[in-house]
Formats: structure tokens, C-alpha cells, sequence
């Protein structure tokens, strides 16, 4: 044998070696808290969330969170998560991790603009951003660190955890022909696609997911928006309106996100914390591609059976791309911290819109002609 292929055999042996008692390390490290990591402490958390456990598609964002974060610590950092109403209605998530009641929470930041409009932009705005160009924001655009700032006068550290992609427009009992279709119409929608559809003389009810069908079904509501097919489908949406919108204009790629209470995020390992900032990423691309997948089958699922899908008069869309504007220069002129986000947030989506047209938009216009 030659002299330089005896050396690399040599080579290769010592480095499958090492390989293979350092995957020993590991295994024996996450069956034996003793071996390696001994000085990572057991905690136990709990999580509430804004969903219920039907729409396993969006609850299943905080479950992969919590899984993700016992299979990475070998078990020794538990979260239990329940569903909306088991410890805290829906939409009193962010209270709850505020107040120490829960140490984490999985929910919407744009579920709380009565305590800041500006927590809107973590979820999704009118006319804002994609679910690639939000993840861009949070990721790369500096959207986290201006969503960390907000959340600080909360005691609160947020991650993103999820993300629906683009919405659609909401379940109709009758047909929106023009603008005057809007006026005193009661719907469920929230966030500033809510405040936006107030100004076109909708009159805006904010429901949590669980509760839509029996209002539409009732007629305490005329009209709602959830998520899109596969979970308005099985809430049963499709029963109770006949009239399927689109697009979802105020929630174009709408963050989902986990909530953390900073004082309990500040006692964690930091080995514990870069888990849990994984686990949440995880989720956050998990949910995204499952929806996708999920709602060009429960689309053609309703229109198949009866749901009239139709498309927003090109009056309203424009009428509410006008309010939305009018509504982001009122809350920039109110307030410092609304302008901060809104001007970074605004230069952003300028600068992210003039890319996507010259690369995805050319794209998909040409191979959906």
C-alpha cells in the first residue's frame, strides 16, 4: 500500500471515531442528565394560545413549538399549551403572558391595537406585506428588533411562529356589488383591516375563531373573515354564507407569533433560549408550507360544493387601499412610536415591492396567463 493512501485511511478511521464516541456524548447526554449538560435545570412551562384545537393547522404552530423544544432538550424544558379557553379566553392572550399567568403564549399581536396600533405590523397590516417579504421584515428587514421595542413596554419578548400566507377576503351573506354593499354591514374582522373596513361604513365585531359559525349562522354577524379554505371549512364558515371574497387584502402574509413573558426569558439558559427561538422559527416556516398545501384542496372542496367564490370589486379595493393609507398617516402624526415602525416598516416594503416586481410578480404573471 502506498504510503499517501495509508495515511488517508488512517485519517478517515480517526475521524469516523471521533464522530461516532461524540454521537455517543449526545445520546447518553439526553438519556442521562449526569452525562454532559448536568447543569441545564428541568422547567416546565405553560402556553396559551388563541385557537381552538379543531384548527389543527394554526393550534398545530404552538404544539410544534413545544415539541420541538422537549425533543431538543432531551425533555429537561417541557411547555404545555392549551387552547383558547381552557386557561384564558382567545384574545386575552397577551394579559396572560404580561401577567405571569402563563409564561408563553401563541397568538396575534394584531388581536391587541387597542394597547398599541402599532402591534398590528407583527401580524399583518392592509396592503402590507407578503408572507415571504414579512418573513424578510422580521428576519433581515429589522422588523424583530422594532417588534422586541414595542413588546418591551409589556414585559414581553416576541418570536415569529407561524404564518397563514395571503387570506382570503371573508363569508358573505350577500353579494358586495359596490361600496354602498359595505354600509352597516356587521362583520368579524380584526386588527386595522377592521379599522380600515370601519371607514367604509362596516360595522366591525372582533370574535374569536371558535365563536364565528354560530354568530354568522345566527345573523348576529353578516359577514367574516377567518384564515382561508382549509380552516373556514372546517369552522363550517361555508354552511352559514354562501359568498367565498378575495383576496384578503388587510392580512397579505399575516405572522403568527409566540409571546414570552422577559422576565421568565431572562432566567432561562441560554442554551435554552436558542432552542426555543429555533423551535419557534420551525413553526414559523411549518405552518406556512402546510397551508399551502392544504388550501388549493379545501378551495376546490367548497366550490364544488355550492361556495360562490368572487372576487372585491376593484371600487372597494381601492377605496381601501385609500383608507389604509389615510389611517397610517393619522396614527404617524398621533403618535412617535406608531411613525418609528410605520417609516421603517413603509421604506422597507418600498424597497422589497420594486424587487418582487422585477423577479416573483414577472414570474407568476407570465406562467398563470
Amino acid at each position: 500500500m502506498k504510503r499517501r493512501q495509508l495515511i488517508d485511511r488512517l485519517a478517515i478511521a480517526a475521524t469516523t471515531s471521533t464522530i461516532l464516541v461524540a454521537c455517543d456524548r449526545t445520546d447518553r447526554a439526553n438519556s442521562d442528565p449526569s452525562i454532559g449538560g448536568s447543569d441545564l435545570p428541568q422547567i416546565k412551562w405553560r402556553m396559551v394560545t388563541s385557537w381552538p384545537k379543531s384548527l389543527d393547522t394554526i393550534y398545530g404552530g404552538a404544539q410544534t413549538v413545544c415539541d420541538r423544544v422537549s425533543a431538543m432538550t432531551g425533555g429537561r424544558f417541557s411547555i404545555e399549551f392549551y387552547a383558547a379557553g381552557e386557561i384564558v379566553p382567545g384574545l386575552e392572550v397577551l394579559d396572560a403572558v404580561q401577567n405571569g399567568t402563563a409564561e408563553c403564549g401563541h397568538t396575534a399581536s394584531y388581536y391587541y391595537v387597542g394597547k398599541n396600533p402599532a402591534l398590528a405590523f407583527g401580524t399583518s397590516v392592509p396592503f402590507g406585506l407578503t408572507a415571504q417579504q414579512q418573513n424578510a421584515w422580521y428576519y433581515h428587514g429589522g422588523g424583530l428588533a422594532a417588534m422586541h421595542e414595542l413588546y418591551s413596554d409589556f414585559n414581553i419578548i416576541n418570536f415569529p411562529a407561524g404564518n397563514t400566507g395571503a387570506q382570503m377576503g371573508g363569508w358573505f351573506k350577500k353579494e358586495i356589488k359596490s361600496l354602498q354593499d359595505l354600509k352597516g354591514l356587521k362583520m368579524r374582522i380584526p386588527g386595522l383591516g377592521g379599522e380600515v373596513m370601519s371607514r367604509l361604513g362596516v360595522n366591525v365585531q372582533v370574535i374569536p375563531g371558535g365563536e364565528i359559525y354560530l354568530a354568522l349562522e345566527r345573523g348576529a354577524i353578516d359577514a367574516a373573515e377567518w384564515v382561508g379554505p382549509y380552516d373556514d371549512q372546517k369552522l363550517g364558515l361555508n354552511k352559514a354564507a354562501s359568498y367565498y371574497y378575495y383576496p384578503g387584502w388587510w392580512e397579505p402574509g399575516p405572522t403568527l407569533e409566540v409571546q414570552v413573558n422577559k422576565s421568565q426569558w431572562e432566567k432561562l439558559p441560554v442554551e435554552y433560549q436558542e432552542i426555543f427561538k429555533t423551535a419557534a422559527m420551525e413553526a414559523n416556516l411549518n405552518m406556512l408550507s402546510k397551508y399551502d398545501a392544504l388550501n388549493r384542496k379545501a378551495l376546490k372542496s367548497l366550490t364544488d360544493s355550492g361556495t360562490k367564490l368572487v372576487a372585491y370589486p376593484p371600487e372597494v379595493l381601492q377605496a381601501g387601499k385609500e383608507a389604509a393609507e389615510s389611517y397610517y398617516a393619522e396614527q404617524s402624526a398621533k403618535s412617535s412610536a406608531f411613525k418609528k415602525v410605520y417609516d421603517q416598516w413603509n421604506q422597507f416594503r418600498s424597497a422589497i415591492s420594486e424587487w418582487n416586481k422585477i423577479n416573483e410578480l414577472s414570474y407568476t404573471s407570465f406562467v398563470n396567463k
